[in-house]
């Protein structure tokens, strides 16, 4: 454990909690967890630290949600396996190319993008509200591997904010789930992108065992709950908590590009 005052490390894990309602309901939730991480750590902790403890925490909180949402949403666990397995590529090959490219110059496409779904989801008040039209073609099962999977799992190892939102937007158009489908499919598909960071992390000695395990905790709580919530409440009240990350996500980027 690093040399963390005790109001740190209860600051860290409150922020865990809510990163783990975030990200069970619409994903996200490292748009919170790894900025606090990052301002949390002692001076000259080394930033893959941050990204690694982020991941270890991460995946408890995703993995809870996903049995969450597996045990009491219409989930079809075997194709988001196949997504979550193609996203697993697709993530090691935007790491790799990661170290040669400039994300600088992606940030405004990717805002440009976001504030368009936006638009989008306002402009479409219907979208992903009506219930699942039943099981996908086949020929759908093969987009949602190309564009959830390969397309979204190489831009988390590329770029990498706002992953689980976009899966969660992918899988409603293209799989034509609602909501709470789409965020209980986009948790399984997170776990096996989230085994596969933290298994290059752990590889590299870039994590803080001891402090992500007391984070885990928090965050399997706010995770758990969050999967109660959206099931509870519904795909409008995901809708709502869709927006608010998208633009959340859209303030944090230009922030970056800008003004840090």
């Amino acid at each position: 454990m690093p040399d963390i005052s005790l109001t740190m490390v209860v600051l860290l894990c409150l922020a865990a909690l809510a990163a783990g309602w975030i990200d069970a309901v619409v994903g996200g939730g490292g748009l919170l967890l790894l900025p606090v991480l990052l301002l949390g750590l002692p001076a000259g902790t080394p930033a893959a630290h941050a990204l690694g403890t982020n991941k270890a925490v991460a995946i408890v909180g995703t993995t809870g949600a996903a049995v969450t949402y597996a045990r009491k949403a219409p989930v079809d666990v075997r194709t988001a396996v196949r997504i979550g397995l193609a996203a697993l590529a697709g993530s090691s090959a935007g790491a790799f190319f990661a170290a040669g490219m400039s994300t600088e110059v992606l940030k405004p496409v990717i805002m440009v993008v976001l504030l368009a779904v936006a638009a989008f989801v306002i402009l479409r008040p219907a979208f992903g509200t009506a219930p699942a039209t039943g099981p996908a073609t086949p020929r759908r099962i093969l987009a949602a591997i190309g564009l959830a999977g390969l397309g979204i799992g190489f831009y988390d190892g590329l770029v990498g904010p706002g992953t689980g939102t976009f899966l969660v937007l992918a899988l409603t158009a293209v799989l034509h789930l609602d909501l709470v489908a789409a965020s209980a499919t986009a948790k399984i598909v997170n776990c096996c992108t989230n085994a596969g960071a933290l298994a290059t992390f752990a590889w590299q000695g870039a994590v803080l065992w001891q402090l992500a395990a007391v984070m885990a905790v928090f965050n399997l709580a706010g995770g758990t709950l969050g999967a109660h919530t959206a099931l509870k409440k519904g795909s409008g009240f995901v809708r709502v908590v869709l927006l608010t990350v998208v633009f959340a996500l859209v303030a944090n980027l230009a922030y970056e590009q800008w003004l840090a």
